[in-house]
């Protein structure tokens, strides 16, 4: 018997040492306990693509009613990634590489990772639209594999971040007409492996993601491109498009990772904190029936979500982190703007720019 103990001893040390990446040891949680639990470590992320406009226009962020960076905010709540949108030739420079790499140095310089939404557009890029950039409107294919090549090259040179999202909520592709998966299917997984082939050189550590909106559908996006080398499924889950059953996304997460063998992210999220409004520019969200029933429009109700969807993640076979989508995207121009938000009721900090109990998701 002391023969067999030993040997159970000595296998269980060597499982125990060889956990995931996405796995640390901690502390038993009861003195009768005698072996560490194993504990994933969650990507924790929030987009914060607006912040440099708005912060332009003169919003200060709070904390407690002090003002406060909302990068500092975020990172004490246990934020550890920064999320940025990037456009190729945004007509107000807003998005454009140079923003967006001044963002990431200063979220860099306070210990964050980043992780880049590269649109390929020169404007929002999503299942409904995915536009070339004005500068590609007319190049041939051969022509726009080389543009994707080039720009991801520069990207990949000028911040190299530690996750690179290839396209945004490409459910049918990207870069329109020569990208549209569901008719140009070679055409689609070509352009996306010309960005993922200079990627792959540029960097042995950089993560590639490839984005989906929902949950209904995924399986034959993802069934398209298993042969691309790629790292993470992103997905979107917004209950007011992608329905109300937290279940579904929770099977749709393990069933991906399983079927696809890859670790997956849930891309963008958010969920109010009140159905009402903080200027005239209409909200996404803003009635009762949009709502998951066990949350409420509520400083709880958001934060409750949001832990939610942090366990889901945990208790899964192959989920490794969220991002918070619209964090910062407070109603910046007044109550009287209507091109300011249409977020403001998702938003991490409240109408009054005071930080929200949501923050504690993070942690």
């Amino acid at each position: 018997m002391k023969k067999i103990f030993f040997s159970f001893n000595i296998l269980a040390s060597m499982l125990l040492c060889s956990c995931a990446e996405n796995e640390v040891s901690t502390p038993a949680a009861s003195a009768k306990m005698t072996r560490p639990i194993l504990v994933k470590s969650l990507i924790k992320s929030a987009d914060v693509s607006y912040l440099p406009l708005i912060e332009s226009e003169g919003t200060i962020y709070k904390n407690n009613n002090q003002p406060q960076d909302a990068l500092l905010t975020l990172k004490r709540a246990g934020c550890n990634t920064i999320r940025i949108r990037l456009w190729k030739n945004p007509s107000d420079g807003h998005s454009g590489l140079a923003e967006v790499k001044t963002l990431a140095l200063r979220a860099r310089a306070m210990g964050f990772k980043i992780w880049l939404s590269v649109h390929y557009s020169d404007t929002w890029a999503d299942p409904g639209s995915q536009t070339k950039p004005q500068e590609w409107a007319n190049l041939n294919f051969e022509q726009l594999k080389a543009a994707v090549a080039s720009y991801t090259t520069t990207v990949m040179s000028e911040i190299r971040p530690e996750i690179y999202q290839v396209g945004n909520e490409t459910n049918d592709g990207f870069l329109f007409p020569q990208g549209k998966l569901s008719v140009n299917e070679g055409q689609y997984l070509q352009l996306v492996q010309s960005a993922v082939t200079v990627i792959r050189a540029q960097s042995s550590t950089t993560k590639i993601m490839l984005h989906y909106a929902g949950v209904s559908g995924a399986s034959w996006y993802f069934n398209k491109v298993q042969n691309i080398d790629y790292d993470y499924i992103g997905l979107s889950y917004y209950p007011v498009w992608h329905g109300q059953d937290m279940n579904l996304l929770a099977t749709t997460i393990n069933s991906l990772s399983q079927t696809y063998q890859k670790k997956i992210l849930i891309a963008e999220t958010a969920y109010p904190f009140t159905l009402g409004w903080n200027d005239w520019t209409n909200n996404i969200v803003g009635l009762s029936n949009q709502l998951v029933p066990a949350y409420a429009a509520t400083p709880t109700g958001q934060k409750n979500f949001m832990i939610a969807i942090r366990n889901l993640l945990l208790n899964s076979t192959n989920g490794i982190g969220f991002s918070y989508w619209g964090s910062e995207w407070v109603a910046f121009r007044g109550p009287q703007a209507t091109n300011g938000s249409t977020f403001e009721n998702q938003a991490l900090w409240d109408f009054n720019l005071n930080a929200l109990p949501v923050m504690d998701a993070f942690n």
